[in-house]
């Protein structure tokens, strides 16, 4: 089903789509005799909005993946690790401490605050006994929602809530030209997660046996985690916040192609670029003219994946 041919095809069709619907009416019979508004629509709103749902769905599904190698667990992701928590957390304390500050700068302490977070998590789960796959989420959740609750406090207190409500709700609304290009930077991180992905399975298979085939496990998880932590900032500072698309696309793709990260790391690029794309389709014609943000969609249909695999768990114990 989840096939190179079916999946190219797939994205391919809906990239098509994405150009052609939207509230300025552009049909393909007039891809040749456009008119400056209608050019001006393409090429500054509908084509950077294209690349920009391409990319994010491709670099959130990927380090989704890493993630759950390196944390031998399926349902663990940026969502349900508190890597997302701890990076608006970060985006708040630059907007109290620097006030309006530039999209790099809100990018590093971001990622400093998102990495801090990660990082805690996965000390949290050597922590833990028990490593029972729905508990290790359940946790990261609670832990997520500790950071959010801090969060939302100072927020409040400093009347800075309808700010950081932006990077709560995942939206693709407002990109356009010279707004999204910051999502560039996941190209190369994707390309670095390649690169490593033997090193990843190797160490998804434990600290023990890693060391003893002369891996240097601490430092590929550390690369690991740093790679989550970026691309989750740049996505979440470019469109906001887009829930459990690390966590369904890898399980999706894992159960028809495996474990080995790197036989599967193309499937889940193709699959989570196509996913985010009709979720954003979806979006955008549901209540036609008006649209429903991205993050919400996801939402719905990732978390109701979500519940689909935890249910297939059960069953098949």
């Amino acid at each position: 089903m989840f096939n190179t041919k079916v999946l190219t095809a797939a994205l391919l069709l809906l990239s098509a789509a994405s150009l052609f619907v939207g509230v300025r009416e552009i049909r393909p019979q007039d891809l040749f005799r456009l008119s400056d508004s209608q050019l001006q629509v393409l090429w500054v709103s509908r084509v950077p909005r294209l690349i920009s749902l391409i990319v994010a769905g491709i670099s959130m599904s990927v380090v989704g993946l890493i993630m759950q190698q390196i944390s031998r667990n399926k349902f663990v992701s940026p969502t349900t690790g508190g890597t997302d928590d701890a990076a608006r957390l970060g985006i708040l304390v630059s907007m109290l401490l620097f006030g309006s500050t530039g999209p790099m700068a809100k990018m590093l302490i971001a990622f400093a605050f998102a990495l801090a977070g990660t990082f805690l998590f996965m000390k949290l789960l050597d922590r833990i006994r028990l490593k029972d796959a729905v508990l290790i989420p359940l946790v990261g959740l609670m832990f997520g929602n500790m950071i959010s609750s801090l969060t939302t406090f100072l927020a409040y207190k400093h009347d800075l809530i309808q700010s950081l409500s932006s990077w709560l709700q995942g939206s693709f609304t407002l990109v356009m030209s010279g707004r999204y290009e910051l999502l560039y930077l996941s190209i190369p991180l994707v390309a670095i997660s390649y690169i490593y992905a033997d090193k990843f399975t190797i160490s998804g298979m434990g600290e023990e046996f890693a060391v003893n085939l002369g891996l240097n496990y601490k430092q590929v998880v550390h690369i690991g985690l740093i790679l989550v932590s970026l691309v989750s900032v740049v996505v979440m500072i470019t469109v906001g916040t887009i829930p459990f698309l690390g966590l369904v696309i890898p399980n999706l793709v894992s159960i028809l192609h495996g474990d080995h990260l790197k036989k599967s790391l193309g499937h889940t690029a193709l699959l989570g670029a196509v996913f985010i794309l009709g979720c954003d389709l979806l979006s955008r014609v549901v209540i036609y003219p008006y649209e429903i943000p991205i993050g919400l969609t996801v939402g719905v249909v990732g978390g109701g994946i979500f519940l689909y695999l935890l249910l297939r768990r059960r069953v098949y114990e």
